[in-house]
């Protein structure tokens, strides 16, 4: 336990790409008491994304710096780091992403919780195998992302990838668009939907819609902070944030 006046319980360290503005927001509104976020953010510009080549030539971006935002966030004695960037820990597949993971873990001598891996648990909390997933990326990563979870076992029945132009388009997408995309993907082929890349608003539509399609609907920053809590062994569960922590 920390002696921080107010992170007493915990202090994560959270990394996100300086050009991400919906993962802080998000994750400070599931923050329960005496645990605090302390954000490192990834420089990298705001970079026009018209193509998978330009997709991979972001994500090289993030890679790039990665690492000195994480030892940024060192300086303030944190317990736990969360991934506030989902691409390059879905790229590669399943066990590239835990060797990234865990080359990182060892670097910074903390638990990481990662968007890709907290879907994972998230989703076997479920008695689900046929998934439908969003995101905001291209081909190239909407592929990596695939893999990813088909090396966990889930078949990836339909994908819906927005192809956003830039980093901050992505939080430029509003509800009822993707609300539009749940319904035209929902049919009896589908058990489950989920939601990547963090700088996407969807934790109210995934609650809202949850209810309403009756299926599991995993938004990754939702999950990634959801894992956080749990592997820290913060079991409490409270209404208002969907059925992770309401139930799980």
């Amino acid at each position: 336990m920390s002696k921080d006046a107010l992170g007493w319980r915990c202090k994560f360290a959270v990394v996100a790409p300086s050009t991400n503005t919906i993962v802080q927001p998000d994750m400070d509104s599931l923050r329960i008491r005496g645990i605090t976020n302390h954000y490192g953010r990834i420089h990298i510009p705001n970079m026009k994304v018209r193509s998978d080549k330009e997709f991979e030539d972001l994500v090289e971006a993030i890679g790039a710096t990665l690492y000195e935002a994480v030892d940024r966030c060192m300086t303030c004695e944190p317990d736990h780091l969360i991934m506030g960037m989902s691409a390059l820990m879905f790229w590669g597949g399943r066990k590239q992403s835990e060797e990234r993971m865990g080359e990182l873990s060892k670097h910074c001598g903390l638990d990481v919780s990662a968007g890709s891996f907290a879907c994972e648990a998230a989703l076997n909390l479920y008695d689900v195998k046929r998934i439908a997933v969003i995101s905001p990326y291209w081909p190239i990563s909407d592929k990596n992302v695939t893999l990813f979870f088909e090396d966990c076992g889930f078949v990836v029945k339909k994908f819906r990838g927005l192809k956003c132009l830039s980093p901050v388009a992505i939080a430029h997408v509003q509800p009822d668009e993707l609300r539009q995309h749940v319904l035209e993907m929902n049919d009896e082929s589908i058990d489950a939907f989920v939601q990547v890349g963090t700088n996407l608003s969807m934790i109210e539509v995934c609650n809202e819609m949850s209810e309403e399609i009756k299926k599991p609907m995993i938004p990754i920053n939702a999950a990634t902070y959801w894992h956080a809590l749990r592997s820290r062994g913060f079991k409490e569960q409270f209404e208002g944030h969907g059925p992770l922590f309401k139930d799980h």
